[in-house]
Formats: C-alpha cells, sequence, structure tokens
C-alpha cells in the first residue's frame, strides 16, 4: 500500500489594496503629528539651555541628562503643590461622580414629566463657556462667607471654592453619559428588587451602581485629567500662591527677565507623570467604558 502525502495548500496572499495603504499611512503620519510636540518636549528638558542658546533647538545634542527634571522639581516646590492639586481633584472626581450618578438614575429608572428636561437642564451647563461668567462667579466668590470652613472664611482663595466649581461644570456631562447607560440596563432587575421589597437608595447603591463600573471608571479616568490638568479657574479663584495646584506651580520656574523652556518643558512633563499613571491604572475599564454597545445587535 503505497502512502499518500498530503500537502497543505497556502491560502492565498490577501493583495494590499491602495485605499487600505492609504489609511494606515495617514493614521501613522496622524500618530506621529500627535506625539511630536511631547518627544520634542522631551529632547529640549534632556538638553541644558546652554547648549541649545548656542547650537539652536534642531542640532544634535552633545550630552542628554536629567539635570533638568531634578531643578523643575526642586525649584517649583513640586511635591507641595501637587498635594494642593490632590485636595481638589479626589473630592471634585467623588463628589461629581456621586451626585451625577444619583441624577442619571433618577432620570433613567424612573418615569415622570420632566424626565428629559431635567436632564438637558443639566447638560446644559455644559454648553455655557465658562469664561462668560468668570465675572459674576468671581463677585459670587468674594461675597460667600463660611466662618470656620476656610482659612480665610471665603469661597475665594480656598480648595473648596475650586471643588464646587469642578463638580458644578462636570457633573452635566456626567449624568448624560450615565444615564444613557442606566438605560441599557433590564428593567426586569429594578423591578424584581421592587417586588423584593427594596428601598430606592438600595436599588441604586447595590443594584444599580455595581453596574455601572465600566462607565464610571472612564468618567473617573477623563475627569482625573480634566481636573487635574485645570489652570483657568485655578488662576481666576486663587490669589496667594501656596493654595495654588501644580498647573500653577510652573509659574515658579519663570523669571521676570528670563525664562529657561528647557527647565520649563522638564516641569511640564514632570507634571504630566500623575495623569499617565491615573490612566494606565484604569485603562481596561476605560476602554471598555468607552466601547460599550459598540457590539450590539
Amino acid at each position: 500500500m503505497s502512502a499518500t502525502t498530503i500537502t497543505a495548500s497556502r491560502p492565498p496572499r490577501q493583495r494590499v489594496r491602495p485605499a487600505r495603504l492609504a489609511l494606515h499611512l495617514f493614521l501613522a503620519g496622524a500618530a506621529l503629528a500627535w506625539l511630536a510636540p511631547l518627544l520634542w518636549a522631551l529632547y529640549a528638558a534632556l538638553r541644558p539651555y546652554a547648549e541649545t542658546s548656542d547650537k539652536g533647538y534642531v542640532s544634535w545634542p552633545d550630552k542628554l541628562s536629567f539635570a533638568n527634571f531634578t531643578n523643575a522639581f526642586t525649584q517649583s516646590g513640586m511635591t507641595h503643590y501637587f498635594m494642593n492639586t490632590l485636595v481638589i481633584a479626589v473630592p471634585a472626581v467623588l463628589l461629581t461622580l456621586f451626585l451625577s450618578s444619583c441624577v442619571a438614575f433618577y432620570v433613567s429608572r424612573f418615569d415622570f414629566r420632566i424626565n428629559l428636561s431635567l436632564l438637558l437642564v443639566f447638560t446644559a451647563g455644559n454648553l455655557l463657556p465658562q469664561q462668560v461668567i468668570i465675572t459674576p462667579l468671581y463677585r459670587l466668590y468674594l461675597l460667600v462667607n463660611l466662618p470656620g470652613i476656610t482659612a480665610s472664611g471665603k469661597l475665594y482663595d480656598s480648595a473648596l471654592g475650586l471643588v464646587l466649581i469642578h463638580v458644578a461644570f462636570q457633573s452635566g456631562f456626567c449624568a448624560f453619559v450615565l444615564s444613557n447607560y442606566m438605560r441599557s440596563l433590564p428593567h426586569e432587575l429594578t423591578e424584581a428588587a421592587l417586588v423584593d421589597g427594596a428601598s430606592v437608595w438600595r436599588l441604586y447603591w447595590q443594584i444599580v451602581l455595581p453596574l455601572c463600573k465600566p462607565a464610571m471608571a472612564a468618567l473617573a479616568t477623563l475627569l482625573s485629567i480634566w481636573i487635574y490638568n485645570d489652570f483657568f479657574w485655578a488662576v481666576v479663584l486663587i490669589s496667594t500662591g501656596e493654595n495654588m495646584p501644580i498647573t500653577s506651580a510652573l509659574k515658579n520656574l519663570s523669571g521676570q527677565y528670563f525664562t529657561d523652556p528647557n527647565l520649563v518643558a522638564a516641569g511640564a512633563l514632570l507634571t504630566a507623570i500623575p495623569t499617565l499613571v491615573v490612566y494606565f491604572a484604569l485603562q481596561r475599564q476605560f476602554v471598555s467604558g468607552l466601547t460599550l454597545g459598540a457590539s450590539k445587535g
């Protein structure tokens, strides 16, 4: 009996279409264009200012060092300002998620006449440019007295004032996102819990909220980055330099008559590290929260 050999035929190689090749080239170019400022800042931060002032920034470096990063960290007092940012960002993120989830739970799981109108009111707050209401808010913060709650007795020049302003401006967007996600949850879950005698708070805290972890993680990532990187409200509502967040610490690296761009670039890169840590820590939940509903049907 003769042995037969079976040769596996290779699948035909798919031809790369010009349109697909052009798409990949465009995406690669867009990625490089997006990363170019970051890479350029890193390249400048690793070079001493004397070298760049002599040869220019578009030149081959003689040496690269982390001296600018060390000087930026010590000269700006970054540790102190980072703690100021934590005092502002952590309560602001937690309060925003809690309040917006309460609103989203109410408008998505209960039917009443002003259901949609209430959600539109919260969402409309994000459509108003912040610069338009800077004057009335500034005067309001100067007038409100909170003796015993803040060091100065006013909302102005206090961490509480920044926390409240971030909660007010970010709650609308979070309520909109969470309400859309909560509407996709089966109503049978809450109906069965109501039949078993569960209270409204238990429906929210023990049934609906645990199912919203992907959406909450995605929003927590975005809120942490937005609030951490805020510079506008910190400059407007904080007057004492010691109370400013970390984004304002970069001002300490600029002198009255001279500013070292390489030193400022190193300081800017150092301030970006915590946001990268938050993103990579919540990366899986962030991506899953953004892709929710993408494969329905």
